[in-house]
């Protein structure tokens, strides 16, 4: 029976295409599931934030009735013009082993891309660098995270087929928590704080809300991302779609802040103690019993690895020593804590400043993802 290609149109649809990847890596013990109500709202075209500054179409492939892949094509028009290129992304890309369905769904990607006189295709990319991205090409035995893709060898090989070559990578490490510093570190610390006039902030929810400390992130974020590759640079309005949620559950003792002497956030690491182990067992679902898994990983009793998801220092206090006062912060949390190991975020493999972050500790690279890209053809 030939493969169907159809439109995701209703909320119904939508949950069949969050829930896809179920299919493939049920019985897998190193994908870790996202969480539904996440992907559901990331994914809505009436409640993305994103489909401000983006069109996008969300396809379910099926095969003797049956779901066998999806994708999701989207034209973020910000990014085109903020990089002067003309690209359609392709993302949450997931099929069985079968090229002709790789192919079909590429081919509507394609075909969504010609529509709007995009030159070529890249990806595995979502809306905006806040969703995961990059495809995994090294370390398919490590177990994944909550914030990036997992994925089955052979989509690689399926893309190679189509004619796809490599963008840009992304390498991923796995630091040891020391439980002393290296001994310059403390000292230091201290010159920093005097020579640059900086300080460690605690957050408070009461901070949060009365400073508006969600749009201070932001702010900070998009300062100190803004020149890497494909990053969307997103206006103020977007902070609390973006960070106003997660600000407002995560452990606040996880996140590390550092301020200059006029009170202006200059440095920010905002980790988390890994999900891994609750997400698998709740299968990314909050109901019914999801919550507690979740609850008891972030809450009471942490897993013995914490997530660096977003690590930054402006640019101009960079070669400061700024980020060794975060590590610092964040080591120290973690020792109390019982953490033991740190999974750092995807990191490109150009950007040699970010890896020399890692020089001082005993780490090791486990995983490595990539971005593709093919010319479109009219």
């Amino acid at each position: 029976m030939s493969i169907e290609i159809r439109p995701v149109r209703t909320r119904c649809e939508l949950r069949k295409f969050v829930n896809f990847p179920e299919r493939l890596y049920r019985d897998n013990p190193y994908y870790v599931p996202p969480l539904v109500f996440d992907q559901m709202d990331t994914l809505d075209q009436k409640k993305g934030a994103a489909q401000e500054f983006c069109d996008s179409v969300l396809y379910m492939a099926y095969k003797d009735g049956e779901p066998v892949g999806r994708v999701a094509a989207i034209v973020n028009h910000k990014a085109n013009e903020q990089w002067n290129h003309k690209e359609v992304r392709f993302g949450w890309y997931d099929f069985i082993d079968d090229p002709e369905v790789s192919k079909a769904l590429m081919d509507k990607v394609e075909e969504f891309g010609r529509k709007f006189g995009m030159e070529s295709v890249v990806g595995p990319l979502g809306f905006t660098d806040f969703d995961p991205e990059g495809m995994l090409v090294e370390g398919y035995d490590k177990e994944g995270t909550m914030a990036l893709i997992y994925n089955h060898p052979y989509y690689n090989d399926h893309l190679a087929a189509m004619g796809f070559g490599k963008d840009a990578d992304w390498i991923e490490y796995r630091l040891v928590v020391p439980t002393v510093m290296p001994e310059r570190f403390p000292r230091l610390c201290e010159i920093i704080q005097k020579r640059s006039n900086v300080h460690l902030r605690q957050l408070t929810r009461k901070i949060i809300r009365e400073e508006d400390y969600g749009h201070k992130v932001f702010k900070c974020i998009n300062a100190c991302y803004k020149d890497l590759y494909n990053f969307t640079v997103l206006p103020d309005h977007m902070a609390e779609k973006y960070l106003g949620f997660y600000l407002s559950i995560l452990d606040l003792r996880y996140l590390s802040m550092v301020e200059n002497d006029k009170g202006e956030l200059i440095a920010f690491g905002i980790t988390m103690p890994s999900l891994t182990k609750a997400l698998q067992k709740c299968r990314g679902k909050l109901f019914p019993f999801g919550w507690w898994h979740i609850g008891k990983s972030m809450f009471i009793k942490h897993e013995d690895t914490a997530e660096l998801l977003l690590v930054g220092v402006l640019p101009e206090y960079q070669n400061t020593g700024v980020n060794s006062l975060l590590f610092m912060d964040m080591f120290r949390k973690y020792n109390e804590f019982g953490v033991k190991f740190a999974e750092t975020n995807a990191v490109l493999e150009t950007n040699l400043k970010n890896q020399g972050q890692f020089r001082d500790f005993e780490h090791v690279c486990e995983k490595r993802r990539r971005s593709y890209i093919k010319k479109l053809e009219y």
